[in-house]
């Protein structure tokens, strides 16, 4: 097990990573701003070992402290699985205790996800169960191929789903439909997900990571501040009541007047042309 910890500020792409990827999103240039994370174990269906984990949760540190990264696409190597979840043959005889302690970095890991500074979009192909599922139900909203599966089946393994798929389900699909899922252990389509709200757009298959690509591109044309802290306060704001949700709204909004962008962003508009963000 790599057990390698990753100061604040470490240039992602002098890790040494066996079991991810990370590039260029495909036709962007890197000033662009738009990076794809590849889980990249495609002989297991992408299934997550204790090494891909320990490299997730290092590289979105890194990646996180890249003032240059607008959007992150988080992907799986292949057509056949984004992930099909934690390596259950590694887990196979494993001890309560090494149990316990893969899954705090799990945690870790999935959290570094949802609380990324940017923008992330999963773009799923395939297969998306287990912890599969639950990583890309951590991004913020999910691109997914017309042949997509999803399933949290972990009742039927003796656990529950542990990667925060339970909270971010019933957020998604609404409860009773969440219950159902979560209950029975049922796989479910692409386009099932997508009518119940779980998936945003669906594409042909293997168009997920262009179709992910083409959003993102729309996205880097806004301020970038406005975007992280339209993120924030989304997400948090979306996890309180309306009043306390509105208060960070305002908060973000008020220390974004004073920004270089706003008066960059008004002053675009009125001298009809393209904006010249400073990301400050």
């Amino acid at each position: 097990m790599d057990t390698r910890e990753t100061s604040p500020g470490t240039p992602v792409g002098e890790l040494p990573f066996e079991t991810l990827r990370i590039e260029v999103a495909p036709a962007t240039a890197s000033g662009d701003g738009i990076s794809v994370l590849v889980m990249n174990r495609p002989l297991v269906l992408n299934a997550m070992n204790t090494r891909m984990f320990h490299e997730l949760r290092e590289a979105l540190r890194g990646l996180a402290h890249d003032e240059r990264l607008r959007v992150l696409i988080l992907t799986g190597e292949g057509t056949r699985a984004f992930s099909t979840g934690g390596d259950l043959k590694e887990r196979n005889g494993m001890s309560d205790e090494a149990w316990r302690r893969q899954h705090q970095v799990i945690e870790e890991a999935f959290l570094a996800v949802k609380d990324f500074p940017v923008p992330v979009i999963a773009a799923v192909e395939g297969h998306a169960h287990g912890g599969g599922f639950e990583i890309a139900l951590m991004a913020d909203f999910i691109i997914a191929s017309e042949a997509a599966t999803f399933s949290l089946a972990e009742v039927r393994r003796g656990i529950l789903p542990g990667g925060g798929g339970i909270q971010n389900l019933v957020r998604a699909a609404g409860m009773r439909r969440a219950k159902q899922l979560l209950f029975s252990g049922d796989s479910f389509s692409g386009t099932e997900a997508a009518r119940w709200g779980v998936v945003n757009e669906l594409t042909a298959p293997g168009g997920s990571v262009a179709a992910a690509t083409a959003i993102a591109r729309r996205i880097v044309q806004a301020a970038p501040l406005s975007v992280r802290y339209a993120k924030l306060s989304a997400t948090r704001g979306g996890e309180v009541d309306f009043h306390t949700g509105y208060a960070m709204d305002i908060a973000a909004y008020n220390a974004l007047v004073s920004t270089q962008d706003r008066h960059e962003g008004v002053a675009a508009f009125n001298e009809k042309r393209a904006p010249q963000w400073k990301n400050r």
